[in-house]
């Protein structure tokens, strides 16, 4: 079983943790006694205006040594030709043939530079959700998608978000 030494609290944990948006960024825009009549959220994607197309993905980064992948829950925006047929396929046992869809990440993750807007491409996956792709650049996180994180960077993350607190 996967285990790491986390950053903040110096105790060993076990199982590869993995830490997902509730929403896309822009549903947050939108004032909050406004959500329920100009926003659609729900587990996989989120409409808002009827005008902006959101879904839901994994963010997969290979951590070294590792058989599992380190999960981040993410939302890319989709044109809504895009989300259309995203949005048709999810009760569909296989998916996987629909190709790719281009998009913009829309979820802002902790201890990276800006992640908002980072192209994407998101691939449907049969079963389960898509997976997101992000294009090769020397972003931090489109590196440690190609190249893999240390098992230190698990507990680094964890730290943050686990205990909700930078390493010290």
């Amino acid at each position: 079983m996967f285990r790491f030494k986390c950053a903040c609290c110096d105790e060993w944990h076990e199982g590869m943790p993995g830490y997902s948006a509730d929403a896309p960024l822009y549903f947050y825009s939108i004032p909050a006694d406004e959500r329920e009549r100009r926003c659609t959220l729900d587990a996989d994607s989120c409409i808002v205006d009827d005008e902006y197309f959101f879904a839901r993905g994994c963010l997969e980064i290979p951590v070294h040594g590792e058989s599992e992948p380190f999960i981040w829950g993410v939302w890319v925006s989709l044109s809504q030709t895009s989300f259309a047929t995203f949005k048709s396929s999810l009760d569909l046992p296989a998916r996987a043939h629909l190709g790719s869809f281009f998009g913009w990440l829309s979820t802002e993750l902790p201890l990276y530079p800006r992640t908002e807007n980072l192209k994407t491409r998101l691939h449907p996956r049969d079963g389960i959700r898509p997976y997101i792709e992000l294009e090769p650049t020397d972003h931090p996180l489109a590196v440690e998608q190609r190249s893999g994180m240390s098992v230190d960077r698990v507990g680094e993350i964890y730290a943050y978000c686990g205990h909700g607190q930078a390493r010290a």
